[in-house]
């Protein structure tokens, strides 16, 4: 858990009907978003009965040598995984939706980025409502641009707008591994039976910036006319790159501190 409200304030405002938030870390809070930043890390990774197991057989050592053979080491790979480990960390905490699958840890190689939807948030079924989602568009750049924000619409308005077929596919079974049978099936009949409307998903762009995302995310919302609700979130950090150097620096060198 992020505990957002411990380090950030958030700013909110509608544009277009839709829902804009900005949060922003004050200098003296830096500390306390690395620290919870590097305890959330690892759990994207491998899950924490894995690390668990190679604690008990191998020791603090074996999990950090562990950590490291899974965490990226490009700057830019780095820099895109943590920005989908906040978004995902953010929809657990600030919003009605979950994230049970963290698929970063089904990475195909460390120093590759993973296809499809970079987040998707589930809202099980209930009451004889349907299974909602919420697909997400993650950006992490130290400086957003124009582009960044063109590039996460073009995502989310692919296939419709609706989360992909690999995605939710992807999902199901890692629930059906994870023995969330239940919300494996509420997907499967979603995809392959029912059908998903538009009614049932929402949008999230998630930027993770070290300028101001406000005038990006705006336009965006502004010139959005379609029928899928939007939600636009915008974390700044001043001095993104080093954020996210000491984040991953200190994960993968747990085993000397």
């Amino acid at each position: 858990m992020l505990s957002f409200s411990d380090w950030s304030t958030e700013k909110s405002e509608d544009v277009n009907g839709h829902s804009l938030k900005i949060l922003s870390v004050a200098d003296e809070k830096l500390e306390t978003a690395h620290t919870l930043a590097v305890a959330a890390v690892s759990n994207h990774y491998a899950s924490p009965e894995h690390l668990a197991r190679i604690f008990d057989k191998l020791g603090k050592l074996g999990v950090a040598d562990f950590l490291r053979m899974k965490l990226p080491t490009k700057v830019s790979l780095r820099s895109g995984d943590l920005g989908e480990i906040l978004a995902t960390e953010y929809i657990d905490e600030c919003t009605r939706f979950t994230t049970p699958v963290k698929r970063l840890r089904w990475k195909d190689h460390r120093e590759m980025a993973m296809r499809g939807d970079d987040v998707i948030g589930l809202c099980p079924p209930e009451n004889g409502t349907p299974i909602k989602f919420l697909k997400t568009e993650a950006k992490s750049a130290a400086a957003l641009t124009t582009r960044t924000a063109e590039k996460a619409r073009e995502a989310l308005d692919h296939d419709g707008g609706l989360p992909s077929e690999h995605a939710l596919s992807f999902m199901s079974q890692r629930l059906l591994e994870m023995g969330q049978s239940e919300l494996a099936d509420a997907i499967d009949l979603a995809q392959l039976r029912d059908g998903i409307s538009v009614a049932q998903v929402q949008h999230l762009v998630f930027t993770f910036s070290g300028n101001a995302p406000d005038g990006f995310l705006k336009t965006d919302l502004e010139g959005y006319a379609g029928l899928i609700g939007q939600n636009a979130v915008g974390l700044r950090i001043i001095g993104h790159q080093e954020f996210i150097a000491r984040v991953y620096d200190e994960v993968a060198g747990s085993d000397e501190s």
